[in-house]
């Protein structure tokens, strides 16, 4: 099967360059990799140009936001499956793509997902916080559980059938997605217990205004799917999140997190 890998960027000079660097370094070879950029003035561009001959396709104008431009990466897409990897984050070993496409192989499902390895914004061996998924179960998202996107691999015909990103959304989006994917329309999940993709600390979505953005936005979500929101939502997520805080490096010595 191939895969579509998808990074958008804008402006972000300092770290693009590792994301690349992680999707060409995969052992995985059948790999269509798209970049949409969204009209970068700080080097971005010049960077983009030295990977032009090993990416597939490579845009670079105004977009109305990241979801848009993830949209757009969409419409260009060929592969079985797809996958996001944002300019931020990069994969946690050159196995992670070879591992999901061989869960798809195995599971017989739509998607897959794995886990994801929060680390400093400074020093991308220094662990934050581990995300770990954990199998899905009927109704979970109503009590504040969610899959973590940047690991999420979805089989493209899903996209066609259901819809892209709800372009309106400007943090919540991929919540919204995933949520009518696998609540509203039941698309058959598999979960992969295993680090797939490391992601820096920060972001937009993580300071107060964007916290208060996504929770109004992820109401929004169930509202448009028609689906109910249980009131345990917004106690259980935070809750996982601090939870997460300690799971430390010993209790992961059988994976494989160093880049």
């Amino acid at each position: 099967m191939t895969i579509s890998i998808i990074t958008v960027v804008y402006n972000n000079n300092q770290t693009v360059r590792d994301s690349i660097d992680s999707v060409l370094s995969q052992k995985y070879k059948d790999i269509e990799y798209i970049i949409i950029d969204g009209g970068s003035t700080d080097g971005t561009l010049d960077i983009l140009a030295k990977y032009r001959s090993q990416i597939a396709q490579c845009i670079s104008e105004p977009d109305k936001g990241i979801y848009d431009a993830m949209n757009k990466g969409l419409k260009l897409a060929t592969g079985d499956c797809i996958a996001f990897l944002n300019s931020d984050d990069f994969y946690a070993s050159a196995n992670a793509v070879s591992s999901i496409m061989k869960a798809f192989e195995t599971m017989n499902v739509d998607a897959v997902y794995g886990d994801i390895v929060y680390v400093d914004k400074h020093n991308a061996n220094k662990l934050v916080r581990y995300w770990k998924a954990g199998e899905y179960k009927n109704g979970a998202f109503f009590y504040g559980w969610a899959p973590p996107h940047p690991a999420f691999f979805c089989r493209r015909q899903v996209y066609e059938k259901y819809g892209y990103f709800n372009d309106k959304f400007q943090i919540a989006a991929d919540f919204e997605l995933m949520l009518r994917f696998i609540e509203k329309h039941k698309i058959k999940v598999g979960y992969l217990p295993e680090p797939i993709v490391k992601m820096r600390g920060g972001g937009k979505a993580n300071v107060l205004s964007g916290i208060i953005r996504g929770n109004w936005e992820i109401i929004k979500s169930f509202r448009l799917n028609g689906l109910r929101l249980s009131p345990w939502f917004f106690i259980r997520k935070p809750m996982a999140k601090i939870s997460q805080l300690f799971i430390r490096p010993g209790k992961l010595s059988k994976i494989n997190i160093d880049s």
